[in-house]
């Protein structure tokens, strides 16, 4: 196996797509909601490298095999202007607890401290220890007081449908 000091940490490439969209695969499967990513490798790449770009993603390379990514977009609060939201951030199973997911989220960090961003947002879920050790590691406040509200794409349709929109 590689060595992380051989990791480039950098911002993705057009033709990372297919790489990304692997890696979000393998997080579905994680996460137990493997058959929830409706998203394709074109989607993504239109998303990320498109007219109108909806993210940015920062890679982690090793001879240029993509282990890892942080997926991330700016969003705005009405209290303390703009902030940075961090989607995804991945690491491949094979490549974790080798710093690699605390280089990315630095990356992240930094990319919002030089932006003037209010603040750095993101989720972990409740029963992924891993992930919030890793994010108490980096002093993170967990904030459990906020409730996740949602929409998919169908429960979006038959809401205009059914308000006639």
């Amino acid at each position: 196996m590689n060595s992380p000091d051989q990791i480039i940490i950098d911002f993705a490439l057009r033709g990372d797509a297919v790489g990304l969209h692997a890696l979000i695969k393998e997080l579905a499967v994680f996460e137990r909601a493997e058959n929830q990513v409706i998203l394709t490798a074109d989607e993504l790449d239109d998303d990320v490298f498109g007219a109108n770009p909806k993210c940015k993603v920062y890679t982690a390379k090793c001879e240029g095999v993509i282990v890892g990514m942080a997926l991330f977009y700016g969003k705005y609060s009405t209290w303390t202007g703009s902030c940075v939201y961090l989607e995804d951030l991945i690491v491949s199973e094979q490549w974790r607890g080798k710093g690699i997911g605390t280089r990315l989220f630095l990356e992240v960090a930094k990319y919002a401290a030089e932006t003037n961003a209010g603040r750095l947002e993101w989720q972990v879920l409740d029963w992924n220890d891993s992930g919030i050790a890793f994010y108490n590691n980096l002093d993170a406040v967990l904030d459990n007081s906020w409730v996740n509200c949602k929409l998919t794409r169908e429960q979006l349709s038959q809401l205009m449908r059914k308000n006639g929109l």
